[in-house]
């Protein structure tokens, strides 16, 4: 049994070696950490330069164009070549060692002075992913919550809404609208196209909820016309689910055929202003427009019962303003949007016709 035992001898020897195999690894970790920082340094540099080469033979192309030293086809040949180079660099894993977009504000009020890119293709796939899951879970609920105040209203509640439902899906609205924004902002962050309209679109629908949260709900007498701006809300909502709907069915399908034709990134993602071919136009344009309107209607509703007196509180002229904004602001960039597919489809004819 003693002999057994191990010396102090023995265990003083082992814990040298213990220290000195430590510092050995500590040396071998840091020699690889200096040496794949001089890598991704090199690489960097090329990621960089190679990004900036492919922007400057596409002002060239355009510059060429322009002074008529080249036809429209192979222009547009060249275009897309180019391209093509830059979805393989943004959409590879190059697209690490090219600089990042900036964070932003809203990033660093709610999750710090914290790095959201990720490093790999993979893991910002997922976050798109993700991100589309939440849409289609949040379309359903747009769809469905709006329609059960309503029954409710007409089945249960004789036409007069209790607050507390109301002041519960507002407060679900904050939460949807606040995800939103959060996502999106880490999208861009990690390379998506998201305009920057609809996350201070999101951001106006936060401030709108969080102030409907203090805007009290009347009750009788008059209920039904104190109520009307809430009730008209509610219906725009379940029109706004409908779009959502229609807009993860279809123009979804169509993104991914525009990846897989490398005529777009993998991060790219789809929302309130786009759409995919014609027929799909011919389906969304009208129910966006139609969306539009009745949000702008709404908002000016709000914003007649405060000054007529039937509602005065502050509240309703705050929500009332930012509807009539968002309901513009949601206009232009869908024209602008449909001026560009005009554009782009007289470019093809005309390129097809030389």
């Amino acid at each position: 049994m003693g002999d057994s035992q191990p010396s102090r001898e023995n265990v003083e020897e082992e814990v040298t070696g213990v220290v000195e195999a430590a510092k050995e690894l500590q040396e071998s970790a840091a020699t690889h950490m200096s040496r794949s920082n001089n890598e991704e340094q090199a690489l960097r540099q090329r990621a960089i330069s190679l990004d900036s080469n492919i922007l400057r033979l596409s002002s060239l192309v355009h510059s060429l164009l322009d002074n008529h030293g080249i036809d429209h086809k192979s222009a547009e040949k060249l275009e897309d070549e180019l391209y093509r180079a830059r979805c393989i660099l943004v959409d590879g894993d190059a697209a690490s060692f090219l600089p990042s977009k900036a964070h932003g504000r809203f990033l660093k009020m709610f999750l710090g002075p914290i790095n959201v890119r990720a490093t790999r293709k993979d893991v910002q796939l997922k976050v798109k992913e993700e991100y589309n899951s939440y849409r289609d879970r949040t379309a359903l609920l747009f769809l469905l919550f709006p329609s059960m105040l309503l029954t409710l209203r007409f089945w249960i509640w004789d036409g007069c809404m209790p607050a507390f439902p109301v002041q519960l899906y507002q407060a679900w609205l904050l939460f949807l609208y606040t995800g939103l924004a959060l996502r999106e902002n880490i999208l861009r962050v990690n390379g998506s196209d998201i305009r920057p309209w609809w996350i201070y679109h999101h951001y106006c629908a936060m401030v709108m909820a969080l102030v409907s949260l203090t805007w009290e709900i009347k009750g009788q007498p008059n209920c039904a016309q104190k109520q009307r701006g809430v009730q008209l809300f509610l219906q725009w909502a379940m029109m706004q689910g409908v779009a959502m709907l229609l807009q993860n069915r279809y123009q979804r399908q169509r993104l991914y055929t525009r990846i897989a034709l490398g005529k777009a990134k993998r991060m790219d993602v789809v929302w309130g202003e786009t759409a995919g071919v014609v027929g799909q136009l011919w389906l969304l344009c009208p129910i966006l427009f139609i969306l539009q309107g009745f949000e702008a209607y709404v908002g000016f509703l709000l914003l007649k019962t405060s000054f007529i007196g039937v509602v005065s509180e502050w509240q309703v002229i705050v929500c009332g303003v930012l509807l009539v904004l968002m309901a513009v602001g949601n206009f232009v960039n869908t024209v602008q949007t449909l001026k560009s597919k005009s554009r782009f489809k007289a470019k093809m004819k005309k390129s097809k016709s030389k």
